[in-house]
């Protein structure tokens, strides 16, 4: 008799348009966020919600301040999941050095590369667009995690077939373990994602974040075109925001 095959994965991650929402309506409820978790700060706006099974599993904030921000260096999009109590859960940032760093080696050609981190994981994860990309090719996106002593990497690549920003996620043997559903019509972005085999909790969490920022995806993509640009032309003199240096710091470095 064949062994059961492992449950699939399924949640939605699904970005909304405005910030209006009913987690942020209400007299002091931006107030209440703040004293709940220091990692909801003062410019964070809700802007998503993670859904398994019809109910609200997480909620999606961005800094609002930093992707406005006028300074080149400083604008970036840093977006995180917390449990609908307002809990953190994990993070992930637009990286503006590292991501100049890698369209500068490819030619101008836009590679955008993010830090994504997760409570309870000592790990930071790199996100990075693929470089290697050609005119109507689909774009791909890597990273790896460690888990159990073990560094397994996978790769997000974007269907040939795509109208809705639907991508296909593989594991380091080529497998196909994973699909992220996009919606056509939903202006804001929804992605509905299933993982097959029982996937750990540390790669679904991984994925609702990376959901997130297939919003902001386009968008980060060419700021950072832009930076690259100016910063080829002499326009730009290129200052990286304190926070995002901070996570270029040599763990080894005198305290």
């Amino acid at each position: 008799m064949g062994r059961a095959k492992a449950a699939a994965k399924n949640f939605t991650v699904d970005m909304w348009w405005t910030g209006l929402n009913d987690v942020e309506v209400g007299l002091f409820v931006h107030s209440r966020h703040r004293a709940k978790s220091r990692q909801f700060t003062a410019d964070s706006d809700v802007i998503g919600e993670v859904l398994e099974g019809g109910e609200r599993a997480g909620l999606i904030t961005y800094r609002e301040g930093l992707w406005k921000s006028e300074d080149p260096g400083a604008k970036r999009v840093v977006l995180k999941l917390f449990t609908p109590a307002m809990t953190w859960r994990g993070s992930i940032d637009l990286l503006i050095g590292r991501s100049v760093q890698l369209s500068t080696g490819a030619g101008g050609f836009p590679v955008t590369s993010w830090s994504l981190n997760i409570d309870g994981h000592d790990q930071i994860v790199q996100v990075e667009r693929s470089a290697r990309k050609w005119p109507g090719m689909p774009e791909q996106f890597s990273f790896f995690l460690i888990e159990g002593g073990e560094a397994r990497t996978y790769r997000l690549r974007q269907d040939w077939i795509n109208f809705g920003g639907d991508y296909t996620l593989y594991d380091q043997t080529g497998a196909r373990i994973g699909h992220l559903n996009g919606h056509v019509f939903h202006m804001a972005g929804r992605w509905d994602v299933t993982l097959d085999g029982a996937p750990s909790p540390l790669l679904a969490t991984a994925l609702q974040l990376i959901g997130g920022m297939l919003k902001f995806n386009g968008a980060a993509r060419r700021h950072v075109g832009r930076v690259v640009r100016g910063v080829r032309q002499g326009a730009i003199s290129l200052a990286i925001d304190k926070q995002e240096a901070d996570l270029y710091l040599n763990p080894r470095r005198p305290r």
